[in-house]
């Protein structure tokens, strides 16, 4: 009894037991556990993300902790701006170039509240970071704070913490960044003069000229048309437009294309409707619903040149973004205040499964917020659908309760083969093994449980273990 007394008040130090996460009862316990070691070492598929490509295509060091842990993940930023914590005193920039707290004061607020985390996927993230990366066991508090971002520090000044460096250390294969429809990409472009595209690659958000919601959408279309040399006022010139610039973007690593949708409406208008919605869009004198039909009919348009090129179509739907105002005008976007909506995606995807659903080569991998549609909607779509794959917990629901809930709602409609697997989703690069992580722990617990009550056999845990953890993914996005 001394013994194991010891053995947990020594783990519950570190906060990082080794049977975290897993099932308390017998024999769904040992299960996971022994499944989990089968897995934990498999490498890192992270297809879909936000990381920073000028990382990896620079490499140099970060600046300083907080720019790692707090400035860019807007999961902690949240929770302090719930809590009254001012974004220029968390050292966030702002547009109009006024100063904000530095990193160390920065560093200090958010070790100072980090209790505030208990119980939050966050702070599973950020303590298994802390220890993987810099051999940090102590709890950040304000009385560790000085100690630990000192410590931090002077491990980003070494070869070991260079964006490159921390791929190798995490086992990444291939990790996706992310970036909008008009972007050069730059970093990508130096990447693959120095034959770093393939494990890091790009993907096509053309949210920036198919969403008429956005206040530059006429002076977008029109560097869109620019950049490619097509007559974007004419609907083929558009469409022509999106092929020449997904080629681009193949030619740096691309091949999956990302959309960021309030809903899953999709439209299939004659050519005569579309053209005057466009015309419309150009002029400055479209309607909200107009917009809404842009979008849906740019979604349909978008998985027929999937159907072409083979690229994988992801859609996000279902975000309230930017629904503080002030917040928005003083910084921007992807700050914390985006908030899940309702999505139907029965009806809303009725008009581009109707006419490509059946291709062979559509590829749809469908991000959920709304978790009432999992056994309802989306996981009896997938369950048929050839083209429809469910996408890993997403968001508010990349966690360890999410999870749960997911796979208990999505697995006996669709079956483990018809999920994505998982991807990490992410702008905080040192997370991204915890995540992985987290979730190869609840796979394994979930298996575990089921093994448990004799509803698979070990073999068959192990394959699908193996499967959801690694290779699941390489097959959602195709990647060879």
């Amino acid at each position: 009894m001394d013994s194991g007394r010891g053995s947990w008040q020594k783990w519950s130090m570190t906060h990082l037991h080794p049977d975290r996460l897993f099932p308390a009862s017998e024999p769904a316990q040992t299960i996971a556990r022994q499944l989990y070691s089968e897995v934990s070492d498999l490498p890192l598929i992270s297809p879909h993300g936000h990381t920073d490509p000028a990382w990896f295509a620079n490499n140099q060091r970060f600046s300083d902790p907080a720019s790692l842990f707090l400035t860019p993940d807007h999961y902690v930023l949240r929770m302090l701006r719930s809590r009254g914590l001012s974004y220029d005193d968390l050292g966030v920039p702002r547009k109009d170039g006024k100063p904000v707290a530095g990193g160390r004061d920065a560093w200090r607020l958010f070790a100072a509240n980090y209790y505030l985390f208990a119980g939050t996927p966050s702070k599973t993230w950020i303590d298994h970071s802390l220890k993987a990366s810099f051999g940090i066991e102590e709890e950040l508090s304000g009385e560790t704070a000085d100690a630990i971002y000192d410590r931090i520090d002077a491990a980003l000044a070494t070869p070991d913490l260079l964006p490159r460096a921390v791929l190798d250390n995490a086992n990444v294969e291939v990790i996706a960044t992310t970036e909008f429809a008009l972007d050069t990409l730059p970093h990508h472009q130096k990447m693959k003069a120095d034959g770093y595209i393939g494990r890091v690659r790009t993907t096509y958000r053309p949210d920036d000229v198919t969403d008429p919601s956005r206040p530059a959408i006429a002076a977008n279309l029109q560097k869109f048309g620019e950049l490619t040399g097509e007559d974007i006022t004419r609907w083929d010139g558009l469409i022509n437009a999106h092929r020449i610039r997904r080629e681009f973007f193949r030619q740096h690593g691309a091949v999956a294309t990302d959309h960021g949708v309030p809903t899953a409406n999709t439209a299939d208008l004659p050519l005569v409707d579309k053209q005057a919605l466009l015309d419309r869009v150009l002029a400055g004198t479209h309607t909200a619903d107009d917009a809404e039909l842009f979008r849906a009919q740019m979604l349909t348009e978008m998985a027929l040149l999937a159907v072409e090129d083979g690229m994988v179509m992801q859609i996000h739907a279902g975000s309230r973004r930017n629904t503080d105002p002030l917040l928005f005008t003083e910084r921007g976007p992807d700050l914390g205040a985006d908030i899940p909506g309702t999505t139907d995606y029965v009806n809303g995807l009725r008009a581009l499964l109707s006419r490509c659903g059946n291709e062979p080569n559509l590829r749809l991998i469908m991000f959920v917020l709304d978790e009432t549609t999992y056994a309802r909607e989306l996981a009896p779509m997938a369950g048929y659908w050839p083209s429809l794959l469910v996408g890993p917990p997403w968001w508010f629901h990349d966690s360890p309760q999410g999870i749960r809930r997911y796979l208990d709602q999505v697995v006996e409609s669709a079956g483990f083969y018809n999920l994505a697997g998982f991807n990490d989703d992410t702008r905080a690069l040192l997370s991204i093994p915890a995540r992985h992580d987290v979730w190869r722990r609840e796979v394994c617990g979930f298996l575990g449980r089921w093994v448990g009550e004799n509803r698979i056999s070990r073999s068959t845990a192990r394959d699908v273990a193996k499967h959801l953890s690694y290779q699941a993914a390489k097959d959602a996005y195709r990647i060879k």
